[in-house]
């Protein structure tokens, strides 16, 4: 389960591509056409894992927080660096990560993963769904998840679905 949390606060079991990757081939296809790369190398394992998605590949954040022997960008005496403060501000599915990554300071990482694993779940069916699911990828609920309710106008905004 570590492999699935990342340093800069992102739960990747939330994560579209990983989701994909995991258990969605239709969803696999449509992100491989959206970013024209075969899907192979769109597949992932997680951030903490050997085999991961082409933007997550060479992550500055996981490099230094391994340089540093640090599970979380929280435990750092340089936290928040502008590199993660620009990172944070640049797509909505990051909106909570100040949240997430405060909760990291507090939990043992299995315990962090099941706290923010919660937020991204259907109350409905029990589902995971990524960020950008506004509606329940199994049952339909809209919305899917507690991020998204608290999130819905960003993320619709972000999506073009306004």
């Amino acid at each position: 389960m570590r492999e699935l949390a990342a340093a800069c606060g992102l739960l990747c079991g939330a994560c579209s591509v990983y989701i994909a990757t995991q258990e969605d081939p239709e969803r696999l296809k449509r992100i491989s056409l959206k970013f024209g790369i075969p899907e192979e190398e769109v597949r992932c394992f997680g951030c903490g894992s050997d085999k991961k998605f082409g933007p997550c590949k060479d992550c500055l954040f996981s490099a230094c927080a391994k340089e540093r022997e640090l599970d979380f960008c929280s435990e750092c005496g340089d936290f928040p660096c502008k590199a993660l403060t620009d990172f944070q501000v640049a797509l909505p599915h990051r909106l909570d990560l100040w949240e997430d990554l405060d909760q990291a300071r507090r939990l043992e990482p299995l315990e962090w993963i099941a706290s923010v694993r919660q937020k991204y779940t259907c109350s409905r069916c029990g589902t995971i769904n990524s960020a950008y699911d506004l509606s329940c990828r199994k049952c339909g609920r809209t919305p899917s998840c507690d991020f998204v309710e608290r999130h819905i106008e960003a993320l619709k905004k972000h999506m073009g679905a306004e």
